[in-house]
């Protein structure tokens, strides 16, 4: 995984799949399960979250976590594993 972390967003693509093979219901784990489709069409072995909606699942976590400002990191959170994935995909061609 040391590569993971050369790239943008790397650390929480890492933190979210450790989490995710532990079975724990985390940000990171929710973000990597919600892009999870994507991150297996670029080779990424994404373990399975017992969630249904990790998205809104995701979102709930931090509005009870931050309030207004849950949306401003919510979006900030999508960007940077969008980062991530865009990255993966040009240096893994």
């Amino acid at each position: 995984m040391d590569s993971l972390l050369a790239l943008p967003g790397g650390d929480l693509v890492e933190s979210g799949l450790r989490d995710l093979a532990h079975a724990r219901e985390s940000v990171a784990a929710l973000l990597v399960a919600s892009f999870a489709t994507r991150l297996r069409r670029l080779g990424i072995a994404v373990p399975p979250l017992a969630v249904e909606e990790p998205e809104l699942t995701l979102y709930r976590l931090l509005g009870r976590d931050l309030g207004d400002g849950a949306h401003a990191r919510y979006q900030a959170l999508i960007e940077r594993i969008d980062s991530f994935a865009n990255s993966y995909a040009c240096v893994n061609r």
